[in-house]
């Protein structure tokens, strides 16, 4: 006979610690009484517990503002943002943003800037990055207690390191090692797309969703999934290249050595051969472009069919394999005009077993606009971070 091993007094209550505040992270300002219900626990230990976070300034309470309901109204429980504050750093092939993210995902203060084919080198991404974090740190006068980092390619979860991030020209790059080693914070890298599903879902359009799949276009194709409310990672953290799926043989040659993957018919380049215009047209004539097509809905279907047709296929595929309730688009999917996205949703919902099976996958457009990979890299960030507020 073997005894089960007894949780000690100080270990519950750093879980019961550490729920509390991630709660409070996520989900905003909640009363005392509904902390109690939502994670299972008497008055006195959600007394103790807050009374503790408010003497250390983690939280505060505050009396909400005046509504019509009669009485005298409960407390609010706010997270302080400078409590607990985390990098979050997002690497893409044209750019790189950093922002300092405050307990409760506010943003205290950002930098960015452009890269071009010298400066996307990663040893001058990385000093780059330690200066402007160094700098931007000074100016709110906060320390990071950890730092999340969001890149388009294929990472492994366990040490940040990037094993392959082909649009910017990375191959092998311990990315995580190299920031912690400096910035000596825990360092957590993730791929872009599936910090975008984790962003969704946390704070955006997913919210309340348990299986989320995340597709964005950005100069390639991504994807992040959520199953059960949770971040599918795959083996060693590879998962999500949906934009490297086959779905045209023989057609178009892809940087990754194959040929017709989804990403040579929906990327950026596509989408600008869609729309007439040469492949390297700058990102912000694009949009406009689409902004413009969006008045006249005939226009945009008859310029965009064929693009929207291989979309359609792609997302077939990804509701049949991964049956999510939701598909959230992001970054340049969000520009398409409202027409052509309702027509995709209509044909993927007609086409797929598995989303007739569930009564109509929704496929609905990012809330988080450019901010979303950010803010998958502050979550990651806070992961760790909240153990030790």
């Amino acid at each position: 006979m073997t005894s089960t091993p007894v949780a000690r007094p100080d270990e519950v209550r750093r879980h019961n610690r550490t729920t509390l505040l991630r709660l409070l992270h996520v989900g905003g300002p909640v009363t005392r009484a509904a902390l109690a219900s939502e994670l299972g626990l008497n008055r006195s230990t959600i007394k103790i517990l807050v009374d503790s976070l408010a003497e250390a300034g983690v939280v505060e309470e505050r009396v909400p503002r005046p509504g019509r309901g009669a009485g005298r109204p409960s407390l609010l429980v706010l997270p302080q943002p400078q409590a607990a504050v985390v990098l979050a750093v997002d690497v893409q092939v044209e750019h790189v943003a950093i922002a300092l993210v405050g307990l409760g995902g506010q943003i205290l203060g950002r930098n960015s800037w452009n890269l071009r084919q010298r400066t996307r080198e990663p040893d001058e991404v990385i000093t780059h990055v330690i200066e402007s974090a160094t700098v931007l740190a000074g100016d709110l006068g906060c320390t990071p207690v950890a730092a999340g980092v969001s890149v388009p390619g294929v990472i492994r979860r366990r040490d940040g390191h990037v094993h392959e991030a082909p649009n910017l020209r990375w191959t092998d790059v311990a990315l995580g090692e190299r920031l912690g080693s400096v910035l000596r914070v825990p360092v957590l890298v993730g791929n872009d797309a599936e910090l975008g599903a984790v962003a969704e879902h946390l704070r955006g359009s997913a919210r309340g969703c348990s299986d989320v799949v995340y597709v964005s276009a950005d100069v390639g194709v991504g994807g992040g999934v959520i199953a059960e409310g949770s971040a599918l990672r795959g083996t060693a953290g590879y998962v999500g290249e949906v934009g490297h799926m086959v779905i045209r043989p023989g057609g178009r040659d892809c940087y990754c050595g194959s040929s017709g993957c989804w990403e040579t018919e929906i990327g950026e380049a596509a989408l600008c051969r869609a729309l007439g215009l040469p492949e390297q047209t700058p990102r912000g004539v694009t949009l406009v472009e689409l902004r413009e097509l969006g008045r006249d809905p005939d226009a945009a279907w008859e310029r965009l069919a064929e693009f929207a047709e291989w979309l359609t296929l792609g997302l077939v595929n990804v509701v049949n394999l991964l049956g999510p309730e939701l598909v959230v688009l992001g970054e340049l999917f969000t520009a398409l005009p409202e027409p052509v996205v309702d027509r995709v949703a209509a044909e993927v919902r007609r086409r797929s077993l598995v989303s007739r099976a569930v009564g109509g996958t929704r496929i609905v457009r990012s809330a988080l606009g450019a901010d979303v990979k950010l803010l998958g890299a502050a979550e990651i960030a806070f992961e760790r971070a909240l153990d030790t507020v």
